[in-house]
């Protein structure tokens, strides 16, 4: 893409400036501290939880400050999550979704914009709640508790509103731009904190780390943009005096097919038992303080966190592939239109095969996946460098949105060439 021939298109480069302008807004917004908040209460929680940490990276950086959008888009990721698993549940949400066109899907996407709602109290409340046992917020009363709770989800649904806005700018996906957007935000902040407690002793980890964040940029890239070709045949058919038909094509199948939903929803489940455990912690019945605290003081334990993290994203890959594609509609709509794969007999065999190939290319990006999302365990193991929080799950997320969004422009740019044809 060159940027020049972008910022020439008078269209583009308004689209461009307005959701540089929302991004801006957002970011604005993240500084803003809902009222009562602790700070050196807030830094001393942060550093004694890691799960924090990675929550953090999903509300685009808004959750460290406690700011007004503490919760960022994680409520609406996870309804449309939700609402993604319903369609396996319920033939007529898939159908809504699936098949019955712009309407149906306005209508989807309605019905997780409602969801978001109760899910953004029931995390709003779970939060604050936590952080008022822990000293985070001052005093408070039911007054400032509602208060509170009212404006964060509020920040949520504001969130999402600017979400939907930079989507139909058609410059990029609006919820990942915002999560972009925290994540690049932390950058300058995180290469300050190096260089303040640099030591020439740990100049050799800081190399390994520079040399490897570049290979993880390459793999994500790599993986991202990885394919498995499945070569797809069509008879030739007449048609009156026409003949169609009789040429050779492929299906394009996806290395990694889940993106970095399977992180979102591993993120989303283990971060519950920790969060419980920590809550009832302070609990007046000794017996159930004492096991919750155990169970805090496990999930805090880096080899089982990230044992469990790992497992849980290869889980996951695996569970939203099978969501996301469906090689029983694939292979009929490839019979339908008089298609079949060179040596493949068309129906159950196709879909056999069909899933064959899905399992394998998903078992190399499911257990890249979850390397990705352990990294920064790995690399603080290694390099003994903990103040960078910046790690393979950014990484995953910078990589695949600037090239997402990339593609989007150059689209746009295609479909400007056609028209001044």
């Amino acid at each position: 893409m060159k940027i020049p021939r972008v910022l020439q298109d008078p269209d583009l480069r308004k689209k461009i400036f307005w959701v540089l302008a929302i991004l801006a807004v957002f970011r604005l917004a993240a500084s803003i501290p809902v009222p009562g908040v602790n700070p050196d209460a807030l830094r001393a929680f942060f550093a004694q939880n890691q799960f924090f940490n990675l929550l953090n990276l999903f509300s685009g950086g808004g959750l460290e400050n406690l700011s007004i959008v503490m919760l960022g888009v994680g409520p609406y990721i996870t309804a449309s999550i939700i609402m993604q698993l319903f369609t396996i549940i319920f033939p007529k949400l898939k159908e809504m979704h699936e098949e019955s066109g712009e309407q149906g899907r306005a209508k989807f996407n309605q019905y997780t914009r409602y969801l978001t709602v109760p899910l953004a109290f029931l995390q709003a409340f779970g939060l604050i709640k936590l952080l008022s046992r822990q000293g985070v917020f001052g005093e408070t009363t039911t007054f400032s508790f509602i208060t509170n709770l009212v404006v964060v989800v509020a920040g949520t649904l504001f969130l999402m509103w600017l979400g939907e806005i930079i989507s139909e700018y058609k410059i990029g996906n609006g919820i990942s731009l915002l999560i972009f957007a925290g994540i690049v935000a932390r950058l300058p902040r995180e290469i300050l904190n190096l260089a303040l407690s640099f030591n020439v002793s740990q100049l050799p980890y800081i190399i390994g780390f520079v040399l490897i964040g570049l290979l993880v940029i390459a793999a994500v890239v790599f993986v991202t943009e990885g394919e498995r070709d499945i070569p797809v045949s069509y008879a030739k058919r007449v048609r009156g005096t026409r003949m169609y038909g009789g040429i050779s094509t492929h299906l394009p199948l996806r290395v990694n097919q889940a993106g970095v939903i399977p992180i979102i929803f591993a993120l989303s489940i283990i971060l519950l038992p920790g969060m419980i455990a920590t809550f009832l912690s302070a609990a007046k019945f000794e017996t159930l303080a004492k096991i919750a605290s155990s169970l805090a003081n496990l999930f805090n334990r880096q080899s089982f966190y990230g044992g469990l993290y790992f497992i849980l994203v290869v889980v996951f890959t695996y569970f939203y592939t099978a969501i996301a594609f469906d090689p029983k509609k694939i292979s009929e709509n490839i019979q339908k239109q008089g298609g079949f794969i060179p040596g493949i007999r068309p129906g159950s065999h196709t879909v056999d095969y069909l899933y064959k190939i899905v399992n394998r290319i998903t078992l190399v990006g499911a257990i890249f996946l979850g390397l990705i999302a352990i990294l920064p365990f790995i690399v603080q193991t290694f390099t003994k460098i903990s103040t960078i929080t910046i790690g393979g799950t950014s990484l995953l997320i910078v990589v695949s949105v600037v090239l997402e969004t990339i593609k989007q422009i150059e689209a746009q740019m295609v479909m400007r060439e056609y028209d001044t044809v």
